[in-house]
């Protein structure tokens, strides 16, 4: 199976691929602009001990860390915008 690494180099290629070059170029600018304003330090990082949550998903049932905890470590990912 593929690593997480792997998966996500996969999903980086596939949007190099497919994003065109002048769009790439702007979120390459924006994402510049992110790092120089700081922002970065108060964001959730690799590690970080969170609280408790309970979200709902995509069909709108509850997701609970607790019980995905239970299972083993938790990945969160959090996506900005709209699909």
């Amino acid at each position: 199976p593929m690593s997480l690494a792997q998966k996500l180099e996969a999903i980086s290629a596939g949007g190099r691929e497919r994003i065109p070059q002048e769009w790439q170029a702007v979120m390459a600018d924006s994402l510049k602009e992110l790092r120089a304003s700081d922002i970065m330090d108060g964001v959730i990082k690799v590690g970080d001990k969170l609280p408790a949550f309970t979200l709902k998903n995509d069909d709108g049932s509850d997701v609970i860390s607790q019980a995905l905890l239970a299972d083993g470590p938790l990945v969160l990912t959090v996506f900005r915008g709209h699909w």
